[in-house]
């Protein structure tokens, strides 16, 4: 059964009994449905909580809260639904960047993490692993989407949204053109333009929690080095698993994902 509360305007969703819980955040241009299958697979053993980031809920008006933001909102979520003990975090895209800051300013309030398709960002070492090719590729998308955000910002909605869904499209996002819009860029804004306060402090992502990557390898470019792969398994309870598909992996091999994470968790 689900079950729902109000976190300072944002709804929370809880489904399942289990004595550990999961806290599900999503990633660029998601929402929380994209734990929709992954909760049914966990809900029977594992109590399953998930919200919409502030500013890709489409039914409010557009926001671009700053990462302190953020952090603080994951903060109080994780407050509000278990007050006493740790949490698993469970993330995806950006929902991984968000998720990392909170594990390294909250070290206290995580007991592991999982982690989709995105790695060591922010490290020198995938800095240095990435290809010309593939740092022109990533400026390309990214920096499109943060003009798109900008142009909403601007009252060019209509162009916006085209833009931001003609990526999604070139990105082959499995969301309908009409649940993606342009506010839902502000990430990309922080990222090239510095919005909201930016990205450029946020802290390097080395966790100290078991954690368990995983990531889609048939892409043209990865988000994690090669580092970062050979350094996860040789920390207890940690390990990386790579999947046959793109960037949605719990979407393009939404069993395969599900048993995995399944498997992982049950080994203590």
């Amino acid at each position: 059964m689900q079950t729902q509360i109000d976190v300072d305007g944002i709804t929370v969703f809880i489904e399942g009994e289990g004595e550990e819980t999961l806290l599900m955040i999503h990633g660029w241009p998601d929402t929380h449905r994209l734990w929709d299958s992954t909760v049914a697979a966990l809900n029977g053993s594992y109590r399953c909580v998930r919200f919409t980031l502030p500013g890709f809920d489409l039914s409010k008006a557009p926001a671009a809260p700053s990462l302190e933001q953020i952090t603080a909102t994951i903060l109080r979520v994780v407050n509000a639904v278990c007050p006493n003990e740790k949490i698993t975090l469970v993330l995806h895209d950006w929902g991984c960047i968000f998720g990392y800051e909170f594990a390294a300013q909250h070290a206290d309030r995580v007991a592991r993490i999982v982690a989709v398709d995105i790695g060591d960002y922010n490290t020198t070492a995938f800095a240095k692993s990435l290809a010309t090719s593939a740092k022109l590729a990533i400026f390309g998308y990214q920096f499109w989407l943060a003009v798109a955000w900008k142009l909403g910002n601007f009252g060019l909605a209509g162009l916006a949204n085209a833009m931001t869904r003609f990526m999604a499209g070139k990105m082959r996002c499995p969301n309908p053109p009409s649940v993606i819009q342009w506010q839902q860029n502000y990430p990309y804004a922080m990222r090239w333009f510095g919005s909201q306060g930016g990205l450029s402090h946020t802290l390097v992502v080395a966790p100290s929690v078991p954690l368990l990557y995983i990531y889609g390898a048939r892409k043209p470019f990865m988000f994690h080095s090669t580092d970062w792969l050979q350094a996860l398994p040789m920390r207890a309870g940690s390990e990386a698993q790579a999947f046959d598909t793109g960037h949605w992996v719990m979407v393009q091999a939404t069993e395969q994902f599900n048993a995995c994470i399944a498997k992982w968790l049950a080994y203590k």
